[in-house]
This record gives structure tokens, C-alpha cells and sequence, in this order.
């Protein structure tokens, strides 16, 4: 869904369990209004609330977040039409948040295997 040009373009997600929506709007490249106006409209979207009604997102909301980013903004859907493609792939076998993780895992590890690599000091 994300395609791999788009996807170059944000971030490197950071290996922690949970985000602030500060976090993820930067990570997304989008503002944390409109983060929250997309909780609304996409039920996929339910981040864990605490204290005062602070929310907390997960690795798998972030990478929801930047599918439903990469269909409203790169491909053009509606927001009714992103939310039929988000429903269709949720029933089929949808690998492409699977795929965005292997990317990912694999930028962090190529990250790894750099200062392995690098001379001791």
C-alpha cells in the first residue's frame, strides 16, 4: 500500500512499544488535530488512553496511521474510499503492513550491522 518512494520520506520508526501523539505526528508527517480527527473516522485507529486522556500509540497504529497518510495524500482517496480500502484489506490477507515491517526491521538492522562494522575507538 505504502509505496517504497513515500515511505523513504518519513522517519525511521523507533523500536519503543508506545508513542505520544506528538511522536507519531512526526513520524507521519501530519499534525496531531488531524491524528485525532482520523481516530473518528477510522475505527482501526484506538490508541491506549491514560492519565488525563493522554494517548499512547503502538508500532502497529503507526504503521495504520502511515497507510491511511500514504491513502489520503499519495494516492487521493476520500476519506470514505480510504475507509472501504482499509475494510476490503482487513478481511483479505493484506501483507503490506507486513512488508512495511520487514523494510523497516531491515533499515534498523543494516543501522546495527554499520556500527558493528565501525573501527574501535
Amino acid at each position: 500500500m505504502l509505496e517504497p518512494s513515500h515511505n523513504n520520506e518519513l522517519p525511521t520508526i523507533p523500536g519503543k512499544r508506545y508513542f505520544t501523539i506528538g511522536e507519531v505526528a512526526d513520524l507521519c508527517a501530519v499534525k496531531a488535530h488531524v491524528l485525532r480527527y482520523w481516530e473518528q473516522e477510522f475505527p482501526q485507529l484506538s490508541p491506549v488512553k491514560r492519565r488525563g486522556n493522554r494517548r499512547y500509540y503502538q508500532r502497529a497504529d503507526v504503521i495504520t496511521i502511515r497507510q491511511i497518510r500514504s491513502l489520503l495524500y499519495d494516492q487521493g482517496y476520500t476519506i470514505g474510499g480510504a475507509k472501504q480500502k482499509l475494510s476490503s484489506h482487513e478481511v483479505k490477507d493484506d501483507t503490506s503492513q507486513y512488508k512495511q515491517l520487514i523494510r523497516q526491521m531491515i533499515t534498523e538492522l543494516e543501522d546495527v550491522l554499520e556500527v558493528l562494522n565501525a573501527p574501535a575507538k
